[in-house]
């Protein structure tokens, strides 16, 4: 198998210095009221250099740059641009795996039989892109998802990097081992209290040392991709962006029974979307984030898929529920998402009836 990862450059601030070039040489920042409880977005590359990151507090953003320029995301303007660029890719790669507005897989190996000719591939995707939409966009390539992800990260922006088959682990090797999907904050300090603070070092560690620090079949898992090997499949049945509603509280809130309301509301939100794309989905999540900025989420995926709010609300509040079981304390924003998405076969039946 050979597999891209596409990822557009500092996508929402892109889309904006596109829509107002006066901003391309302005340090950016897509988020929320810097004088009040906004998070950033996306920066781009000029406010990155004052330090500047996702999910850090605008008012801490306006602290590092005080010249830094604040807009707020326009969601309907973004999602128009990434359908123009996601068509653009599927006229070079027909078979992708969409897993947000900005990213995503490309089955390159059904069109190319050795990496020169992917990498060409993945040239002609990138020119592509930047021709249709002017945005730049960021390309890996390996033998997995795993390895194309994270050296698609290699270069930006608009860099390509390719990894070809029996490079992996070496590849892999120096990177920090935060930057191996499903590696999260508290895995990461686990192990960096055990001196793994490399991928390098996490494909080094024996049976003893794994089931140790990251027991149970996830931790072999995570080992295997440390590996530069990924057994995942390109899904590309559908695409897989979640629905998903969150919102930062004007003052932290800890009173559990209005954590439940606002949670069953977004939920409402969240079952609008998909009854008006005829979807449902198996996996629902909750995320919070406290009130020094630390992020949790807690997820659970369903036998049977879910599309109304109650069912929704629910579960999402059960996974509040867990995530301050685990870290107690007030909240500055909660969400609620539902991915693996699946079309309604009721709503398409009705959509397209049989003559």
């Amino acid at each position: 198998m050979i597999v891209g990862h596409l990822d557009l450059d500092a996508f929402f601030a892109a889309v904006e210095e596109l829509e107002n070039p006066a901003l391309r040489s302005r340090p950016l920042v897509v988020g929320g009221d810097p004088h009040g409880r906004g998070v950033v977005a996306t920066a781009n590359y000029e406010a990155r250099r004052f330090g500047i990151q996702s999910a850090m507090s605008c008012a801490e953003a306006l602290r590092r740059c005080p010249r830094v320029i604040f807009v707020q995301p326009r969601k309907t303007l973004y999602a128009e641009y990434s359908r123009a660029a996601w068509k653009a890719v599927r006229e070079v790669v027909p078979t992708t795996e969409r897993t947000g507005l900005d990213e995503g897989y490309l089955a390159l190996g059904e069109l190319a039989q050795d990496y020169m000719r992917a990498r060409a591939l993945a040239e002609a995707v990138r020119a592509a892109v930047r021709g249709t939409t002017g945005l730049s966009a960021s390309l890996g390539v390996g033998s997995c998802k795993v390895v194309a992800k994270i050296a698609s990260d290699r270069k930006k922006p608009g860099g390509l990097t390719v990894v070809p088959a029996g490079r992996e682990a070496d590849f892999l090797a120096p990177f920090p081992v935060r930057r191996l999907p499903g590696i999260g904050p508290r895995a990461e300090s686990r192990l960096a209290a055990a001196g793994v603070e490399t991928i390098g070092a996490l494909a080094l560690l024996n049976d003893a040392g794994l089931e140790r620090l990251l027991p149970g079949r996830m931790g072999v898992v995570l080992r295997e991709r440390a590996r530069g090997v990924d057994r995942r499949p390109l899904e590309h049945g559908g695409e897989r962006v979640s629905v998903s509603h969150e919102e930062t509280f004007a003052r932290d809130v800890e009173d559990r029974e209005r954590l439940y309301a606002e949670v069953r509301r977004m939920a409402a939100g969240v079952a609008g979307h998909l009854a008006a794309s005829a979807q449902r989905g198996r996996t629902v999540t909750t995320k919070v984030r406290y009130a020094d900025f630390v992020i949790r989420s807690r997820s659970r995926t369903v036998e049977t898929p879910l599309a109304d709010a109650a069912s929704i609300g629910e579960l999402a509040c059960t996974l509040l529920d867990r995530a301050l079981a685990d870290r107690p304390g007030a909240l500055r924003l909660v969400g609620v998402g539902v991915s693996s998405l699946e079309r309604n076969l009721q709503l398409s039946l009705l959509e397209h009836p049989t003559p």
